[in-house]
């Protein structure tokens, strides 16, 4: 095997497989990638066997074949080499010759034989999406799912789609059992049949987030329990979670709490300033609402105390409510209007945020006993 590939480009396709490959395996392989050389093109493949992504750039072959080599020391051999172009030359056992102008790196290979087969996507039924709208549903839910192992299907996010034939909804949904959030769009092109719903995993999730922040169009499609993003030159296939989603809609409270307008970003900047004060045993905010006023405290004993008014428009009975601060702010950040409105539960029941404009997004959060 030898080719010539640019290196930026190279350098690029390296790094986007880091977040996917294992670091901690027992299977060697799995930290590896695979390079395969084809007609003007060089194949960069990377499994953790939950996860794959497929890469394809341009490159000048010279002899095809392929080899298996570490993924976190390929990317730093090239980071750290000057040119524009890198030489790759495989030898008989395995051992790849790295060549930029004077600089030479000779690096061991894994036999490509070993390395787990990744299948084509070419039986994939793909729908176009604009990469913005599905980075959107991301940001928007992405912070509420769960870090808990007992609860798999917790630790992802919940994709539904629906159809009238001329608007077509993608609607993400995320819990961790303390918030929920639930973000949606209307797209123009059609989208797949997900009327019960798939669930993406945290890891693939984030790896479609990475593509969404450089890909404006994206095509995504659903086979044989596996997510599959496609862009010009890269295939990511998600294996999806095998459970059911809770019943979420059962959460968003029927009955309308006690409504606050607030402006975002003096709210986000107090909510930050009461965080200031919290550590990981308590980061607890006191939200108090009396007549055109609304008063946000934070106590912790072992690091002091915050205290700040902020003038509302409220005429309401005299309410104290208490909230996990990172939940407010992470609910109020994914808000890109410039009012938020708070729909207050009464007691212990949750309490509803969403834009003061528009419907796509809301967020749900339980409040904490005060």
């Amino acid at each position: 095997m030898e080719f010539k590939v640019n290196r930026n480009i190279f350098l690029d396709g390296i790094q986007k497989t880091l977040g996917i490959v294992e670091k901690k395996t027992t299977i060697p392989i799995l930290n590896n990638v695979l390079l395969r050389a084809e007609s003007n093109k060089i194949k960069i493949i990377a499994t953790d066997r939950e996860i794959s992504l497929i890469s394809d750039y341009e490159a000048d072959i010279a002899e095809r074949g392929e080899v298996t080599l570490s993924a976190k020391k390929l990317f730093e051999m090239v980071r750290e080499i000057q040119g524009d172009v890198v030489h790759f030359t495989k030898s008989a056992n395995n051992i790849v010759k790295v060549t930029c102008q004077r600089a030479v790196y000779k690096i061991p290979g894994l036999p490509a034989d070993d390395f787990p087969s990744v299948a084509d996507s070419q039986q994939v039924e793909f729908f176009s999406i604009p990469g913005s709208v599905l980075k959107d549903l991301i940001s928007k839910t992405s912070f509420a799912m769960a870090f808990d192992e007992s609860r798999k299907h917790l630790n992802g996010v919940l994709l539904e789609t629906a159809s009238d034939g001329k608007n077509h909804l993608w609607r993400m949904v995320a819990t961790d059992g303390h918030r929920l959030a639930v973000a949606k769009a209307i797209t123009a092109d059609p989208c797949p049949e997900l009327a019960k719903g798939i669930i993406i995993p945290r890891k693939g999730l984030l790896e479609v987030k990475k593509l969404t922040d450089v890909h404006e169009n994206v095509s995504v499609g659903v086979h044989k329990n596996m997510f599959v993003v496609k862009t010009e030159n890269t295939i990511l296939k998600i294996n999806l979670v095998d459970a059911e989603y809770p019943d979420y809609k059962r959460v968003i409270p029927t009955e309308k709490g006690t409504s606050v307008t607030l402006d975002k970003e003096l709210f986000l900047h107090a909510l930050r300033r009461m965080n200031v004060v919290s550590s990981e045993r308590y980061s607890g905010v006191i939200i108090s609402f009396t007549a055109d006023k609304m008063t946000l405290n934070s106590t912790n004993l072992d690091v002091g105390e915050a205290t700040e008014e902020i003038d509302i428009s409220y005429a309401g009975e005299d309410m104290d409510v208490g909230f996990n601060v990172n939940y407010v702010i992470d609910a109020v950040s994914a808000i890109s209007v410039d009012n938020v409105v708070m729909e207050v539960g009464v007691g212990l029941k949750p309490t509803l945020i969403k834009p003061a404009e528009g419907d796509n997004y809301l967020c749900i959060v339980m409040p904490l006993k005060i």
